[in-house]
């Protein structure tokens, strides 16, 4: 109606000759246009309506988005938080329970991370049909813990050897047997070498030996360091621990500059506050293991009671010894001297390896999984992936800790000599004997050999 009556008025008013007077036609245009408006304030409030209906329901789907990520977040953040307390309190356990448990946890934590990452090899390669791969990858693995436990009974277990007639054949012939064992896995390997899968195979064998490399002979490290003192492994393996936490707190409440494309979450204010946080933190927990023999002494075996043993009189470096600060420190300070043990020095450089290079392990890591397109190396703990992602600047800081102590330490140990000498031939270590009188003598340290017969 509406439509039809507003056609007529416009016919109508572009017509001059019209039939209908000039009332009614202004009376049509203005019921016309009335109609008109009426409509158009209807559709108007309908499209407000529908608008704001449509923005409440987004709203409400927005809020229950948040609510849900929020919920997700900060259950994570419990999880990883909970997890984190329950894995530093197993550390602690594991400490007191002494150096053979330590030993046996640093074995199950390589093997676990050997698997995650001949695991990932094994799916990203699509290694379903090769033949003897997992099983040639886990014997090269006996393979090579079998060489270097040997090597450490070896050093560090000459009394016990010396003991049974059957670990000193071998302890004498072990290097043999090792490379006797690995030339029969790489014959196999050859052996199972299949003419459609030549380049895959030869991708896997590479690919186990670089695991070989990264996990077993850094963990191996690991034990060395421990057998050097307690306190070589404690101390490395809580800075790093230290200098993750801390970075990552830095970084939540005051980043904002990105670190590096690898991981795009870490930045420089988590950097730099872990780096000194760090420092702080090792340097303290120096002091306060320096002073206990069971962290400082050498890890040894006794034979008579068939077990370990801590005790020593502790070397120079865990000594409280005075310092003197230069003269600016004096100056600000207005202190002149200083007590410290020599092994918090030695701390500050452990911690700023840990903080400023310790870190490249994680970017490694980052870089391999990315790699991949893989989020964790695993799913073993929840919220933190797999323990290769827990341990992956541990490995690194370990060597660190192994070249430092050899380099800057360790001096020439003469229990590891004794050890040698004993397993010689009798005449061999007579001859050793009166070479070493005569060379005390000629020092001054023996009396001269007439002096000895009156």
């Amino acid at each position: 109606m509406s439509r039809s009556s507003l056609s007529l008025s416009r016919q109508c008013d572009r017509c001059p000759n019209s039939l209908l007077p000039a009332a009614p036609r202004e009376h049509l245009r203005e019921n016309s246009h009335n109609t008109h408006r009426t409509h158009t304030h209807t559709h108007a409030r309908t499209h407000a309506r529908t608008h704001a209906r449509t923005h409440t329901i987004f709203l409400m789907k927005t809020f229950t988005i948040l609510d849900s990520f929020f919920c997700f977040v900060w259950k994570n953040y419990w999880i990883r938080g909970v997890l984190s307390l329950a894995m530093i309190s197993g550390f602690f356990l594991i400490i007191y329970m002494g150096p053979v448990t330590l030993i046996l946890v640093v074995m199950t934590v390589q093997i676990k991370c050997f698997q995650e990452i001949i695991t990932i090899g094994y799916r990203v390669y699509h290694s379903y049909d090769l033949p003897w791969f997992r099983t040639l990858s886990w014997y090269f693995l006996i393979c090579v813990n079998y060489f270097f436990y040997g090597e450490t009974v070896a050093d560090y277990f000459g009394a016990l050897v010396q003991r049974e007639e059957p670990l000193q054949f071998l302890a004498r012939y072990h290097r043999f047997i090792s490379f006797a064992l690995y030339l029969a896995g790489f014959c196999m390997f050859v052996l199972s070498l299949v003419k459609k899968h030549y380049r895959l195979q030869f991708y896997m064998f590479a690919w186990t030996h670089v695991t070989l490399l990264i996990v077993v002979t850094q963990s191996h490290l690991v034990i060395q360091n421990l057998f050097e003192g307690m306190i070589w492994f404690i101390v490395p393996i809580s800075i790093v621990i230290c200098n993750d936490i801390m970075a990552y707190l830095f970084g939540f409440f005051f980043g904002r500059t990105p670190l590096i494309k690898l991981s795009p979450k870490k930045t420089w204010e988590g950097f730099i506050g872990g780096f000194f946080s760090t420092v702080v933190f090792g340097f303290i927990l120096a002091y306060l293991l320096s002073q206990f023999q069971y962290f400082v002494c050498p890890v040894g075996f006794n034979s008579e009671t068939n077990g370990f043993t801590v005790e020593c009189e502790p070397s120079d470096i865990f000594v409280m010894q005075e310092y003197t600060l230069p003269a600016v420190v004096q100056n600000t300070l207005r202190w002149k001297t200083v007590n410290l043990y020599p092994f918090q020095i030695h701390s500050i450089f452990l911690s700023s390896f840990a903080s400023l290079i310790g870190p490249f392990g994680g970017f490694f890591a980052s870089g391999f999984k990315r790699a991949f397109k893989i989020k964790d190396f695993a799913s073993t703990i929840p919220g933190h992936g797999g323990i290769m992602d827990r341990f992956d600047c541990q490995y690194l800081m370990a060597t660190f800790t192994h070249v430092y102590i050899a380099s800057f330490i360790r001096g020439p140990n003469p229990s590891k000599v004794l050890q040698q000498l004993l397993m010689l031939q009798p005449e061999q270590q007579l001859s050793i004997f009166h070479t070493l009188h005569s060379h005390l003598r000629d020092r001054g340290m023996l009396p001269p050999a007439d002096t000895q017969a009156k």
